[in-house]
């Protein structure tokens, strides 16, 4: 498995709405992209860096990841299925199977040594995307 990038890192949130308005009046963090459909929207500072995604948490994803339990890491690879089979080779835990948004994203959930969740992703969008959920 070849890491491309770790640009993104997201949380699950209870009221979407009301974590866009903490983190970007409170935070200070600017908006860059939302989609309400799939309950995402992506954030960063004002001089640019790594991106924040909150994410509504839904019912419908098999990940396990709940409101306030910790933030996900996203490694952006060139093939989903490829890293995922390579992980699997190498005795990693996967939880859940490929979730993918269409026209948007392909993500695995995956846990480390310790049981911290992080997330493979493959961007399938020709726009700018690092990594959606939900």
């Amino acid at each position: 498995m070849g890491t491309k990038s770790m640009n993104l890192a997201w949380i699950v949130v209870s009221d979407f709405k009301k974590a866009i308005e903490f983190y970007t009046k409170v935070v200070g963090l600017k908006l860059m992209e939302i989609n309400e459909q799939y309950g995402w929207a992506e954030l960063e500072g004002p001089h640019g860096g790594a991106r924040i995604g909150i994410a509504q948490q839904c019912d419908q994803m098999n990940d396990g990841v709940k409101p306030g339990q910790n933030a996900v890491v996203t490694f952006t690879v060139d093939n989903i299925e490829d890293s995922v089979a390579d992980f699997s080779k190498k005795g990693v835990k996967l939880i859940g199977k490929i979730q993918e948004v269409p026209g948007h994203v392909k993500m695995q959930t995956v846990c480390d040594v310790d049981g911290n969740t992080f997330q493979l992703c493959e961007v399938i969008a020709q726009k700018h995307h690092q990594c959606c959920h939900c």
